[in-house]
């Protein structure tokens, strides 16, 4: 059962094609490349014939969770078959696919109460699969916090305090997976060995750049090539060590000590039978970008795909290579730039500190710095740029990101807010908000990370081939029905 879609915003199609409608259409067909639920039914469809003569389970966790698991089913229903069981874990608690699946939501960024609810229902899910059964863990983004549950050995108050604390370090996912997995119930190929008696076929939609499977959910179905030793040494070189709890520390050195207590390693028999596919990841959504853009008329290129490091030094890096190409200085170059459309993809950090901070999210706070690059550069004729999550959610906002030009750092001002204060403070949604410049979404139901989008302009008459903008894709309704 697919969850009701309620419009959340539009583009009429008859809006004039200025620069941020542009922008929007492109994000959009960026979400619509990566919809989970058709790359997985893609995916299925190679499955071998004897399937039919299997008991399957589904256990979907994380941001497309729902449309995946939807999806699943569908495909087995089409073959005359039923899911055996399972259960599905997502950002919002949303009727089940199926009367044998349990469906749970659980908490996200940070793991919660629901969270540990609905990690205990997994194992007992996973108790109930059988040898020669097929288990298809369909996998995406936000999967770590959404079961996170400790391992035994750990109290939640003492995972959760040790999730919080590397949250506000500024570490990257992957450094921060490394080190999360280690202590939660499900990562590190934890799953693998709970599913070891069935085939296991691990569906992914990839949110880390690189697409590397140990940092995707943690790898709950991934061998775990980190060491205890190799955890301790990055919490001590991060001057983390003394915030983190110390049975925690006692753990990491009893497994220095004995290796025995390691986390199931390559070559270890429970993944014999575990097969991985990444189905879409940020590349996918870049590519989907650049066709649609060339669509408009605009040169576009990718200028990179693994966009990483502080959000504000990132933002600050777009902002000024998008206005040095816009701005060309001789007529002839200016009228090749002002079809340019520069594209990147990944993810940022934002370090908090110990000090107070106000509200935003990486994309924003990327957006932001951006924007006062944009208002002072004298280059940065025409230049537009977008930041947002692919899943709808950037931080603990209500907004996706944002979209910038170089009079948007003025419109904060004329709000009465200081911009500069606000980057300093981490404060980008109250400041973006002010301006006009948040782009809201809602839930997308997918995750593959971020994309940033800058063009020169709107698309003259010339480069859409004198189509009128009610010719053009019309742009309504939820992001989460694309993605279902």
């Amino acid at each position: 059962m697919k969850s009701p879609s309620q419009p959340t915003w539009a583009v009429a199609p008859d809006a004039p094609m200025d620069a941020r409608t542009v922008l929007i259409q492109l994000y959009w067909a960026a979400l619509k490349a990566v919809a989970p639920g058709p790359a997985l039914k893609a995916a299925l469809e190679k499955l071998p014939p004897d399937i039919a003569n299997k008991r399957v389970w589904i256990f979907a966790v994380g941001k497309a969770a729902n449309p995946m698991s939807i999806a699943a089913v569908e495909w087995l229903e089409s073959k005359g078959m039923a899911p055996a069981g399972g259960i599905v874990v997502g950002m919002r608690q949303v009727p089940s696919p199926h009367p044998n699946i349990e469906s749970f939501a659980g908490d996200h960024p940070q793991p919660g109460i629901r969270s540990l609810t609905a990690a205990k229902a997994l194992e007992l899910a996973t108790a109930k699969v059988r040898a020669n059964d097929e288990a298809w863990v369909l996998l995406s983004g936000g999967t770590t916090s959404l079961i996170g549950a400790p391992d035994p050995a750990f109290r939640p108050d003492e995972m959760m305090e040790l999730f919080e604390t590397l949250h506000d370090s500024g570490l990257d996912i992957t450094t921060m997976n490394l080190i999360r997995k280690r202590f939660t119930r499900w990562g590190g190929g934890r799953l693998a060995t709970a599913l070891k008696a069935a085939k296991v076929r691990n569906y992914i939609i990839s949110d880390v750049i690189g697409d590397d499977m140990e940092t995707i959910g943690s790898g709950p179905c991934v061998p775990d090539s980190s060491t205890a030793a190799q955890v301790r040494s990055i919490l001590v070189a991060y001057k983390l060590w003394d915030k983190t709890p110390v049975s925690m520390r006692r753990y990491l050195h009893q497994v220095e000590r004995d290796s025995t207590l390691e986390t199931p390693k390559a070559g270890d028999q429970v993944f014999e039978t575990v097969e991985r596919r990444i189905l879409a990841s940020n590349r996918t959504a870049l590519d989907a970008v650049v066709h649609k853009a060339k669509e408009f008329g605009y040169e576009a290129r990718i200028m990179s795909s693994t966009l990483a490091g502080d959000a504000a030094a990132a933002g600050k890096r777009c902002a000024n290579s998008l206005a040095g190409t816009c701005g060309s200085a001789t007529p002839a170059v200016a009228a090749r730039a002002g079809r340019a459309c520069l594209i990147w993809g990944g993810e940022t950090t934002v370090t908090l500190g110990d000090g107070p901070h106000g509200t935003g999210g990486r994309c924003q706070e990327l957006a932001l710095a951006a924007a006062k690059e944009l208002f002072t550069s004298k280059s940065a004729r025409g230049a537009t740029l977008l930041a947002c999550g692919t899943d709808g959610r950037d931080g603990a906002t209500d907004a996706a990101g944002a979209i910038v030009d170089r009079a948007t750092w003025q419109e904060i001002q004329r709000a009465g807010r200081d911009p500069s204060r606000d980057l300093a403070k981490h404060n980008s949604h109250t400041a973006l908000d002010a301006a006009g410049a948040l782009l809201r979404t809602d839930l997308t139901s997918t995750n593959v990370m971020d994309v940033v989008i800058g063009v020169c302009g709107p698309p003259t008459e010339e480069m859409l081939g004198r189509k009128t903008p009610s010719a053009l894709s019309r742009i309504t309704g939820s992001f989460r029905r694309i993605t279902e």
